[in-house]
């Protein structure tokens, strides 16, 4: 039987730090624009197929 394939993202450099610092005050950036645009994300997320 096939293992299921597990995606992944790794941030390396600046780019790990700034989504650290993010996640760290993630309270302060939460907008109603930010929510709408995470639904949106999870909708086509769920829909759409790799």
């Amino acid at each position: 039987m096939a293992k299921p394939i597990e995606l992944g993202l790794v941030l390396e450099g600046e780019d790990a730090r700034d989504f650290h610092k993010y996640m760290e005050n993630s309270s302060q950036h939460d907008t109603p624009a930010g929510r709408d645009l995470a639904r949106r994300a999870v909708y086509l997320a769920e829909r759409t197929r790799l």
